[in-house]
């Protein structure tokens, strides 16, 4: 199933019909561990694909679809003193397949049932077939956010085990999945989908809000606990258990998948009035040893896969750096307000690399960027795999002590022979004086300047500029960082030249 940004993004507009047979059910009891038991019992049972709904649903229009619009006022929760309330997606065009919702109050979970006066459709929204195959293919998480008394909408799970958040004063942008399988893969991507959720109620006066999910797909079925605060950041603590039914040898732990189409690194390519367009413009990661890098991403002519290797990693995550309007001059997209994602694991996650897949793309309704933590050993059949770690969502989700690279752009060495990179570093009291930094800049397929560092007006920052010859090289490796003696005054940046 090949899931479009564009298509992501406009069904979070539209309510949701559950089956009858779920939705006339009773209170039973719930705790994590039941959901546990399920994905452990799909393991143990040859995977079943769920029914699609009718065709009728299938074949709805983008605008027929994005027409079903949810009635705020028919939210779960809405009007009780619970401060969250939770809207629900219709089923049909991008997602065929539903899932099954239940809200859980006081250790009870008790289905979530379907509703006709829900929801608003426009008149030429077809009359729909209704079967046993109709449910929720996902829903939204709404609170007090800003403006007293109101509910805005900060996280929505929709769609395979899609997932996505946003701060304060954001829109949406990158997403996040349960779990990444083979991607990038010749043979193909298996998608695995979450295919129960469990909402548990919120006190009066709570920030927090968990969300259980159920995952099944062929080669695995899962058990997620996701702990969400809604602020300035949307924090998630998410716990997951983990059944193979075969030997996982490429599994992607905490993936995130964002956009990037160009910037100034490749605007050349584009015919477009916009100087950048993407979600998110740089790969952050804070490695087992302590150090910043960041990696500048880019959409090449084919695809490519750059892996990390590591050892317990810190953390790393997909951003957006650029934050004025002016990045981007797009009134409409608003990338400027797109949040970062970064991943805390919580324990040792041991030998492994953080992996950054780019494919190719010639449209923003394309999201084209991977990154991930994979294992080093694959994750064996019949096995229980236990992960934590903590996902958070915002402008700056994540800050070190280290100098951020702000700009990266490369361009024909006017000057001189070669490729040119400039690469410009924030302001930061580490530069106060220049002449006491040192500038390192190596690449393992290339002979490269030594680079000429100077002080940038506009940021207040450095900005390093070095030429590099890549000859008939399709692609060249390149690394540079300032220290201050023998520590580190920057983040190292490292970067794909690619023909």
């Amino acid at each position: 199933m090949k899931y479009t940004r564009r298509a992501f993004l406009a069904s979070t507009t539209a309510l949701a019909f559950a089956p009858a047979a779920f939705a006339t059910g009773g209170e039973l009891p719930f705790d994590r561990s039941d959901v546990i038991a399920m994905a452990r019992d799909l393991a143990s049972r040859p995977y079943e694909a769920r029914a699609m709904v009718p065709q009728e649903w299938q074949d709805l229009t983008y605008q027929q679809y994005r027409s079903i619009r949810f009635r705020l006022d028919q939210a779960l929760w809405y009007g009780t003193d619970t401060p969250f309330n939770v809207d629900f997606f219709a089923p049909g065009l991008y997602f065929p397949r539903t899932v099954q919702v239940a809200a859980v109050d006081a250790g009870m979970n008790t289905a979530v049932p379907f509703d006709p006066e829900m929801f608003d459709k426009a008149n030429d929204v077809p009359r729909l077939p209704v079967d046993e195959t109709l449910g929720f293919s996902g829903f939204r998480l709404r609170t007090e956010m800003h403006r007293p008394g109101k509910t805005d909408e900060f996280c929505v799970f929709q769609g395979a085990s899609y997932f996505r958040a946003i701060g304060l004063h954001e829109v949406y942008g990158l997403s996040a999945r349960g779990l990444a399988l083979k991607t990038g893969d010749p043979d193909g991507e298996e998608f695995p989908e979450f295919i129960r959720f469990w909402l548990e109620r919120p006190k009066p006066g709570q920030r927090n809000m968990v969300v259980h999910a159920l995952m099944d797909s062929p080669s695995v079925a899962g058990a997620y606990r996701f702990d969400i605060t809604a602020g300035a950041d949307c924090v998630m603590d998410v716990q997951a258990t983990l059944f193979p039914r075969e030997e996982l040898p490429h599994v992607g732990i905490a993936p995130g998948t964002s956009m990037f189409l160009f910037d100034q690194t490749n605007h050349n390519r584009f015919d477009d009035f916009r100087p950048a367009v993407h979600d998110s413009d740089g790969l952050m990661i804070r490695n087992g040893a302590g150090e910043v890098i960041w990696r500048p991403l880019a959409n090449p002519t084919r695809l490519q896969v750059s892996s990390f290797v590591d050892m317990n990693p810190r953390g790393f995550g997909l951003m957006q750096r650029k934050r004025a309007f002016s990045d981007y001059a797009d009134l409409e997209a608003q990338y400027h307000k797109r949040p970062g994602l970064w991943v805390e694991p919580k324990g040792d996650w041991g030998k492994g690399s953080v992996t950054l897949v780019e494919i190719p793309a010639d449209q923003e309704i394309y999201d084209n960027i991977v990154a991930y933590w994979r294992p080093a050993e694959p994750m064996a059949a019949g096995t229980q795999v236990d992960l934590t770690y903590r996902l958070t969502w915002g402008e700056e989700p994540q800050r070190t002590a280290m100098p951020r690279v702000i700009n990266t752009a490369t361009g024909e060495n006017t000057f001189g022979e070669g490729r040119l990179a400039v690469i410009d570093f924030e302001a930061s009291s580490l530069f106060d004086d220049p002449d006491a930094l040192s500038v390192f800049v190596q690449s393992p397929h290339s002979e490269t300047s030594e680079g000429v560092l100077q002080r940038n007006p506009d940021t207040g920052g450095l900005r390093l500029a070095f030429s590099f010859q890549p000859g008939d090289r399709d692609h060249v490796e390149l690394r540079a960082q300032l220290r201050l003696g023998k520590e580190p005054a920057s983040e190292v940046w490292i970067y794909r030249w690619t023909a």
